[in-house]
């Protein structure tokens, strides 16, 4: 299937204060970040749209190497700029319609949603039930784009024919700029956009783990959550959403061999590289030799605190195994060194909060 994205890059910017095209976030024009998402997610057509400042824009056009094409009639509304650059997606099965002031979608989006693709219609990429951007539109609407009045705009016409919604866990989805609060709010996504924000963790654990992981995730990020912010308070400076995150998603290939690889590889297809290390040492991790925990350690530990849902002693989690295979020496050999380096984890939290892991757990959570 041959798949065409149409970025609308036209507009006046008047809310903004600045030239959404051109502005830079994280040293990148929004213009070069949508650009070179779909030419990254394999799409081989990509045009950009051009009206107000084409001439700049155009320039950027050609540094990126993608195709552009002015829209002459752009004062009359983004529908005009909508039905230029459809034009040019004659020779595609499907395309996305992206507005340029959409920057940090991420490319597993694009990767589920041509998935999902169906001949007739459009597919629609939701956030906890909300429609995002960019919808995937089948070739077979050209046609009738094309000849629209643009009343109510394109998502009026797009209403009259079939469509899928398609739940993603990406909540850049629905984070444009507008406004220089709204860029503001995009400046911090950008920061999380290798560790996720905590909607985003949930909404993954949500599509690709079974309740009972989900669940327990959670008791271990909760307890990862509590430790730390404790810790932070005696000088640590843990990422509490690395920590949330990351007990939350450290079993989400469990059932699959190596769940712990498989779950950091799964994360780092997924963009989310800050939490591999996280999750391929959840199983065991050896206490640092600076005697200070990182994230990784932490999540480690607070695996070892629960069994389920329900809190117990880092002893007692292990003794339950040692039960369990008795009869495999190897096996034994194995837990007995997983319990020696999750209680010298478990006297590093006690040594720097002076307390024991019971009376910490008992404490306001994060």
């Amino acid at each position: 299937m041959k798949i065409g994205a149409v970025i609308l890059s036209g507009g006046y910017s008047t809310r903004m204060g600045g030239f959404k095209p051109l502005m830079k976030l994280g040293g990148q024009t929004l213009l070069q970040r949508t650009a070179q998402l779909f030419v990254s997610g394999g799409v081989k057509r990509v045009v950009v749209v051009t009206g107000h400042r084409k001439g700049e824009v155009k320039d950027e056009v050609a540094r990126l190497g993608v195709k552009g094409i002015h829209n002459k009639d752009y004062d009359k509304g983004m529908y005009s700029s909508v039905c230029a650059g459809v034009r040019q997606m004659k020779d595609v099965d499907a395309f996305f319609i992206l507005p340029v002031d959409i920057p940090l979608i991420r490319a597993a989006t694009l990767t589920t949603l041509a998935e999902k693709y169906h001949s007739d219609g459009v597919v629609y990429p939701t956030f906890n039930g909300e429609r995002g951007h960019p919808p995937l539109i089948s070739a077979a609407l050209i046609s009738p784009i094309l000849e629209g009045n643009g009343k109510g705009g394109l998502k009026a016409l797009l209403e009259k024919y079939p469509s899928r919604e398609v739940p993603v866990w990406d909540q850049g989805i629905l984070m444009d700029a507008d406004t220089p609060e709204d860029f503001a709010i995009l400046e911090k996504r950008l920061l999380l956009m290798d560790v996720g924000s905590r909607a985003e963790a949930l909404a993954l654990a949500r599509q690709c783990m079974a309740k009972r992981g989900r669940e327990h995730g959670r008791a271990v990020a909760d307890i990862a959550c509590t430790i730390g912010g404790q810790l932070n308070r005696r000088g640590y400076q843990l990422d509490m959403d690395l920590l949330f995150n990351g007990g939350l998603l450290h079993d989400i290939a469990k059932g699959e061999p190596h769940h712990e690889e498989r779950g950091a590889e799964m994360l780092g297809t997924f963009g989310l590289k800050r939490l591999t290390g996280i999750v391929a040492a959840h199983r065991d991790a050896v206490a640092p030799k600076s005697g200070k925990l990182s994230e990784k350690e932490l999540v480690c530990l607070a695996d070892k605190l629960v069994r389920g849902t329900c809190q117990m002693p880092v002893k007692q989690r292990f003794e339950e195994k040692l039960i369990l295979y008795a009869k495999d020496s190897q096996a034994c050999k194995a837990i007995r060194r997983r319990l020696l380096n999750a209680e010298d984890l478990e006297r590093i939290v006690v040594s720097c909060l002076g307390r024991s892991i019971k009376d910490v757990l008992t404490m306001e959570k994060c």
